[in-house]
């Protein structure tokens, strides 16, 4: 029995799936403490963009740390978070035409979360919120309220209120139009459905199962919101900082969000960082009103800033991007094409794609295949049936092409074991 078996909560999990210790990273690579390399395609689950100790951000970070830089400093100004807001401002926002005011929040993506429905209920003066089918938002009881999953549900122990469910682009199917839906219930004195002091939405659905919301409808819904005189919350905690192809993932639809909620690879390097950008007249609140003594992450701040002025001055990282999330789209056509896509259905956008099992038995099936072979993969949607590729950003195209070759031998080997299996 190990240290772990004795001491540690039943409520772990990743490491059910990757029962090794492990000791050392780098780029896409993590190592065991036999010194087994494996090739990571989970990346903190979408933390590490920039890969594992990512030597520019590393550098940044030592330096900074050597000179006695300040660690924490709750949310007094400091020389690194005045170069956050400047490389940030000047970088991301500017060349978008975006203008925000930065609330720095407790470090988490579900504190982020929890301060934008907060303010949209402090701005508004209504108190329930719109989440969508298969939305993830975090376990904190605010954003677990808005998280679709039953199971994460099921945790909180209280009643979960003040949320009205809607369907999500092409939930009932491509001939559906949700908008209309939502635009019904909305404008009925008799619907049921309050109006609400917020929507809050991903504009692509990582836990939810790679579930994508196309240009039209994102636009639709901007114009749903501002007909109704509703807050749009966009939640780019995972599918931001490049994911998708863009810094933010809903860049090509155009929209503009009232508040937008980051964090997961906001650090760059895996450190604890969340911010909720919100359009400056939003800013209502009182001094200290909403706090956490972790709102100021120094350590972070560097790293971020670093990340930035490396990747995000010009257009050459992000078109790495888009030709990396090509390779996966042929490949993962070439599965589906091969098995049939009621077997293989492949989900997603940009360097957040997957493929959807029948079920998520067999899903598990392969993550575990594809852990014997040494790659990192995890599962994700409604019924765990997504094996999801979540590799970073700045993977070496080798080893992305690698790592898909190992995870195309452990759908052969699962799927073949199953129609044996049916068969006899």
């Amino acid at each position: 029995m190990t240290i772990f078996d004795r001491l540690e909560s039943e409520v772990q999990s990743y490491a059910r799936s990757f029962p090794v210790t492990f000791d050392k990273a780098q780029g896409e690579h993590l190592y065991d403490t036999n010194g087994k390399q494996y090739i990571d395609f989970l990346a903190g689950a979408g933390t590490l963009n920039y890969g594992h100790n990512n030597p520019v951000l590393k550098q940044a970070l030592v330096d900074y740390i050597m000179r006695d830089g300040i660690t924490h400093g709750l949310d007094m100004h400091t020389l690194a978070k005045g170069d956050f807001l400047q490389a940030f401002n000047e970088h991301i926002l500017a060349p978008r035409d975006m203008e925000y005011t930065f609330q720095f929040t407790g470090p988490t993506g579900t504190n982020a979360v929890e301060a934008a429905l907060k303010l949209a209920r402090k701005v508004t003066g209504r108190t329930s919120i719109v989440s969508f089918t298969n939305g993830f938002h975090g376990v904190t009881l605010g954003a677990v309220a808005a998280t679709g999953n039953s199971h994460h549900r099921g945790g909180a122990g209280v009643a979960l209120g003040d949320v009205n469910r809607m369907p999500y682009c092409g939930y009932y199917g491509r001939d559906a139009d949700s908008l209309k839906m939502m635009d019904k219930l909305l404008s009925d004195p008799s619907s049921g459905v309050d109006l609400p002091a917020a929507m809050i939405v991903e504009p692509v659905q990582g836990e939810g199962g790679l579930n994508v919301a196309n240009n039209d409808w994102l636009r639709g819904l901007e114009k749903l919101c501002r007909k109704h005189d509703i807050l749009l919350i966009v939640d780019d905690i995972q599918a931001g900082c490049g994911r998708t192809g863009t810094f933010f993932s809903f860049e090509t639809s155009g929209i503009k969000p009232d508040i937008i909620t980051m964090s997961k690879s906001l650090s760059g390097y895996g450190l604890p960082f969340a911010i909720v950008l919100l359009r400056p007249d939003l800013d209502v609140w009182e001094p200290g009103e909403h706090n956490g003594t972790f709102r100021g992450n120094n350590h972070a701040f560097i790293t971020a800033a670093a990340a930035i002025r490396h990747y995000w001055t010009d257009e050459k990282f992000a078109a790495e991007i888009v030709e990396k999330s090509a390779i996966v789209s042929h490949r993962f056509k070439k599965i589906s094409d091969r098995y049939g896509v009621t077997k293989l259905q492949p989900k997603g956008r940009g360097m957040m794609q997957g493929l959807a099992c029948a079920d998520g038995e067999t899903a598990d099936e392969i993550g575990r295949a594809c852990f014997e072979r040494g790659l990192i993969i995890e599962t994700c949607g409604n019924r765990g049936q997504v094996v999801k590729v979540f590799c970073p950003l700045t993977i070496e195209k080798a080893e992305l092409m690698r790592g898909l070759d190992i995870l195309t031998d452990a759908i052969a080997e699962v799927l073949s074991e199953t129609v044996e299996k049916k068969a006899s």
